[in-house]
């Protein structure tokens, strides 16, 4: 299944301003460890079927506050239904990514990539569309914690002791704010990132 938009793995996208070295040091702020990884990957097998529900309630959540759903109406004010259906479609695969794919320089790649196509420099660009032409940097900030806290029932959905739905919970929370401390590149100043 081809996903519009959908360009993991392009050698042609932008470098990230950070190495292997420094995604490192990032990590170790972030307190990430080699369990981490292996409770992501559980948490993966756990949410691959659910997904879609995962995402009714994320775009449900966006849907009913109309400051968030502004960053994906037209000029006219109105949502733009094929916008949405292809950044559905990435989100989607974005959950699958966050949980299975290796820390290198592909996946680092894309996370800038992430960040630009929520900046100015490239947001609308993707899907040719007339949008806002930028998502602030706080909501992409406060988005961490809707994005985790909703997670949490779906890690538990198949009967893991609770132990372990904290231990993917955990993992799944410290693997958005790495993301997010990535896309936030973009809107930082030369010498800040």
């Amino acid at each position: 299944m081809e996903i519009p938009g959908y360009r993991y793995g392009d050698p042609a996208l932008a470098p990230s301003p950070l190495n292997l070295e420094e995604l490192d040091r990032l990590k170790a702020a972030l307190m990430w460890n080699p369990e981490d990884e292996e409770a992501l990957k559980q948490a993966g097998k756990i949410l691959e079927d659910q997904v879609e529900e995962i995402l009714d309630l994320w775009y449900g959540f966006v849907g009913s506050h109309p400051h968030l759903l502004h960053y994906f109406t037209g000029p006219d004010g109105k949502p733009i239904p094929e916008y949405l259906e292809r950044v559905r479609k990435r989100f989607g695969q974005w959950i699958l990514d966050t949980c299975f794919r290796p820390h290198d320089e592909d996946w680092l790649r894309y996370q800038e990539e992430i960040g630009l196509r929520h900046h100015r420099t490239k947001k609308n660009q993707t899907d040719k569309v007339d949008s806002a032409p930028q998502v602030p940097l706080r909501y992409l900030i406060a988005f961490i914690y809707p994005i985790t806290a909703t997670l949490k029932p779906f890690l538990a959905k198949k009967g893991h002791p609770q132990e372990e739905v904290e231990r993917m919970y955990q993992a799944w929370f410290k693997a958005v704010v790495l993301q997010v401390a990535l896309w936030s590149h973009p809107y930082s100043r030369e010498g800040d990132f």
